[in-house]
Formats: C-alpha cells, structure tokens, sequence
C-alpha cells in the first residue's frame, strides 16, 4: 500500500515537472530573460506584430520591441496582441481568460517590467506567483487539516479539493496582501488570526502543455489554528469545508480529488512536520527534488 501511495505521489510530481527547456527560447524584455516560448508561440507572436521580435542566430530568442519603454507601454501592446489571438481561438489557453493581470519581472523582488493578463502568461513562460496556506490543528499528538472544496463554477478544477485558503498574487499585490486578502474572502478568516500565519518556504514546479508553459512558484504557509476556529464560506470560490485527520489527507492526495499544485503543498508540509522519513519513503529524494524546481 505505501509503495503504491509513493508511486502515486511521484508520477504527480513528475507530470508537474515535465518541463523541457531544449527547443524553447528564452523569452526576454531589454536583454533581461524572463520566461521562455516555444517555437511555434514564437513564430505567431512575431509573424503578427512589431510588439515581439524573433532572433534566429546564435543567441535565438524572443524579444520585446525596444520601442516598447515603459511597463505601460508594453502592458497595453501585449495586452492588444493576446486579446486579438484569443479572439481568432489561436491557443487553448487563452480561452481561460481572467481579466486579471499578472506582474512579470526577472526576481520576484524586482520592479515589474511588464503587466500581462494571467491566461496569456504560459505563452510566454513567465513565472506565476501565488500563496497558499496550510490550516491545521493538533489534537494532542494528533494533526488535522483544514480543507476545501472548490466550487463547481470555478474555472479550473471545479470541485477539487483545495487548501484552506489559496490564491494567484495579483498585478501590485505583495505576498502578505495576498494571504490576508485570501484568507478573508475565501475561508472568512479574521485578520488577527490570519496573521499569525508562519512562511514555511516555497513549492515550485514547471510544465507544458502542448505550447503552453506553466512555471509556478507558491509561497507557502502554515496556519495553526484554536479548535474553536470554524472556517465559512466568503466570496464563492469555495462551496465547503472539512477538517480531516492528517493521514487521510496524505491518502487524499495520492488521488484525482486534489488540484494538483494543492497536493504538492501538502506533500511539502508532510515533509516538513516529519509525517514522511527518509528512511520510511523510497522515494524521498526524489520527492525533496521534485519539489524546489528551479524557474
């Protein structure tokens, strides 16, 4: 059984770490790389627009038009060339268009270079950035953890189990923003105990989707919370709450119930809290790697 439940666990981390960089071209902003594209997306982008440039010698890659000199500049210009390509239905996944715009820069730490709207960003092969955040309690030596069920109107993985409170970091929006803001809206958390919330480090992972590249990286978060605290449904995103024994959790996300990026979370925490030991798990390096990939 936990040979089976290790094996599970590590063709999901694999399946969320099958990004191949060979073939792709750096995607760069005045010399700077900031993502990656495929050939394909490379062609398009520049066959219908001065906003890219294509470079085919020896230093191939994607560039933005130095013309384009300010991040307003650039954020209107890319935003024009995805809405037009979204309207002809060119790549899948601009059809999961958010109207919501996602800061692209070289560190996370860095000023923006470009605003561009979410669904367009795995074009582009830009990091993504979001927060997510264990709740859990202990009863004695036992832990339990809050989890969510994500509502069946979600664009994305409707009615999958989620985390107690998780979400993208918006355009202008800083990491500690993006927790309050999630933890108020989605799981109706007061404020005074969403900010006892620890950082606990980063989950990062990347993969493609036919011409889509997905690099993510979650800031993740361990909330401790009282046995009288009772999460409630805020915004919609969420249509219920469980508080389950950590060990059914752990067998949880062995399976399809989780979202995926959810699952590796929790892996993480698993970890972490020295619910998996080295010498118990066959896999644990493995599990460690998979976990941290660069972007």
């Amino acid at each position: 059984m936990a040979t089976a439940w290790s094996e599970r666990v590590l063709e999901l981390l694999l399946k969320l770490n099958n990004l191949q960089r060979a073939g792709c071209l750096p995607f760069c902003i005045q010399g700077q790389r900031v993502g990656w594209v495929t050939q394909p997306v490379a062609q398009v982008l520049a066959q219908d627009s001065d906003v890219f440039m294509l470079y085919k010698d020896s230093g191939a890659r994607l560039e933005m038009s130095d013309r384009l000199r300010s991040t307003h500049e650039r954020t209107r210009a890319v935003q024009e060339v995805m809405e037009a390509l979204r309207g002809r239905d060119v790549f899948p996944c601009l059809q999961e268009w958010r109207d919501e715009l996602y800061d692209v820069k070289g560190l996370f730490s860095d000023p923006p270079l470009l605003r561009m709207e979410r669904a367009a960003t795995p074009l582009l092969g830009v990091p993504r950035y979001g927060v997510h955040v264990n709740g859990f309690l202990r009863r004695g030596a036992d832990v339990f953890m809050w989890i969510a069920r994500r509502s069946l109107t979600k664009p994305s993985y409707p009615g999958k189990l989620d985390h107690l409170a998780a979400g993208g970091i918006s355009a202008g929006s800083g990491v500690w923003e993006t927790l309050l803001k999630e933890c108020t809206e989605e799981a109706c958390i007061p404020e005074s105990l969403a900010s006892t919330a620890r950082a606990a480090g980063t989950v990062s992972y990347a993969y493609r989707q036919d011409d889509a590249l997905y690099l993510e990286c979650q800031f993740v978060f361990d909330l401790e919370v009282p046995e009288s605290f009772q999460p409630r449904v805020g915004d919609g995103e969420v249509q219920e709450f469980y508080l389950w024994p950590l060990d059914k959790v752990k067998d949880s996300i062995a399976t399809e119930d989780f979202k995926p990026n959810c699952a590796l979370v929790i892996l993480d925490f698993l970890l972490r809290h020295g619910h998996i030991q080295p010498d118990a798990e066959k896999f644990y390096t493995k599990f460690m790697e998979n976990l941290h990939a660069p972007l």
